[in-house]
């Protein structure tokens, strides 16, 4: 199959234009709706406060300091304290639109990025939101991390990688010898280094200059995912599978299907999403959530496609319980049972 077709039913997923099959609006009408503030696919939710999570794409979550677990949906965001459920879009008034990335910074203040909307900062107290009139390069945020001289970094749809220092954005694009303006993820090196996974290629940046890493001299091109293990070893997610490189040499695993989403949890184990070939039917591969324990892939649920379980962005909380995100909400995996939580 070729790779054009084999990716198509991950076009709605990974189309970081968004939008595309989720509706019938024009292409220039979109667009001045966005430029006005309003996101038409937006999913509205008639609840605040709710016992139920999001029952819709949930693309990130992460744990805070406090313990509680916060959701990136097409709901907005929304929060999980244990008990309840916070859609903070609705309670603080916020512009409504998908919420596509989250993040925690060393201060405790929470990053979310926006499909289209720009940027919002959460310091436990208000919201506030960056956009392009603020030095922003793009208005889609797709990932964040921070340096060790802690600023704060933004991987975008079409502008590169943004950094704020607290006051101001400054960018690395194709002109500063980023391989693309499209940043899928973003990883701090043991080094200080920062990495960099494009739709063209992984980059390493040393504060001052941008360096590609190639295989037999060719870039590695659709990084969707990057992860830094505990030994060092460099995890890189693409189109084609998963690649270990260990500063010399590269290992592929998983090929030729798409492997995405890294986290690790306390124990090293590294945890990904992955589209599995499916014996039954070969046209149709099986989204599965592995386990690797340094030595095996463990699968911890698979199910063909279509359906709802499209598996997202999922990390392992101070419990050793991991969350991820799907079509239709976040999931709790404790090591034995699966809970959702919609209705």
């Amino acid at each position: 199959m070729k790779k054009a077709a084999r990716c198509a039913w991950l076009i709605p997923l990974f189309s970081l234009l968004l939008y595309t099959g989720y509706g019938q609006t024009p292409a220039t009408e979109l667009a001045n709706l966005v430029a006005s503030g309003v996101d038409p696919y937006f999913v509205e939710s008639t609840d605040t406060v709710s016992l139920y999570g999001p029952d819709c794409i949930t693309r990130a979550v992460i744990q805070d300091r406090r313990g509680h677990m916060w959701f990136a949906t097409w709901q907005g965001i929304v929060e999980y304290d244990g008990k309840l459920f916070i859609n903070h879009t609705l309670k603080d008034g916020l512009i409504r639109f998908h919420i596509v990335s989250v993040y925690e910074d060393s201060k405790g203040n929470k990053w979310f990025g926006t499909a289209r909307g720009g940027l919002y900062r959460y310091d436990g107290r208000k919201f506030t939101l960056f956009t392009k009139k603020d030095g922003l390069p793009d208005s889609t945020v797709l990932c964040m991390a921070e340096d060790n001289a802690g600023n704060i970094w933004f991987g975008t749809e079409e502008g590169g990688a943004s950094r704020f220092d607290g006051r101001r954005f400054r960018t690395l694009n194709v002109t500063s010898g980023l391989s693309s303006n499209h940043v899928n993820t973003i990883v701090t090196g043991k080094d200080g280094n920062l990495w960099f996974g494009t739709t063209n290629g992984v980059d390493s940046y040393n504060g001052k200059t941008v360096a590609h890493l190639t295989r037999n001299g060719n870039r590695i091109g659709n990084v969707l995912s990057l992860l830094q293990d505990r030994s060092g070893n460099l995890w890189i997610g693409t189109f084609d599978g998963l690649t270990r490189y260990d500063g010399h040499t590269f290992t592929d695993y998983l090929s030729p299907h798409l492997s995405y989403y890294l986290s690790h949890d306390a124990r090293g184990n590294i945890w990904l999403a992955h589209a599995a070939p499916n014996t039954r039917n070969p046209g149709l591969p099986k989204q599965v959530l592995y386990m690797y324990n340094g030595s095996s892939f463990i699968s911890i649920v698979e199910k063909d496609m279509p359906g709802d379980f499209q598996v997202f962005g999922n990390f392992t909380d101070a419990n050793g319980n991991t969350w991820f995100g799907t079509m239709k909400g976040p999931y709790r995996y404790d090591g034995r049972k699966m809970t959702r939580f919609t209705r």
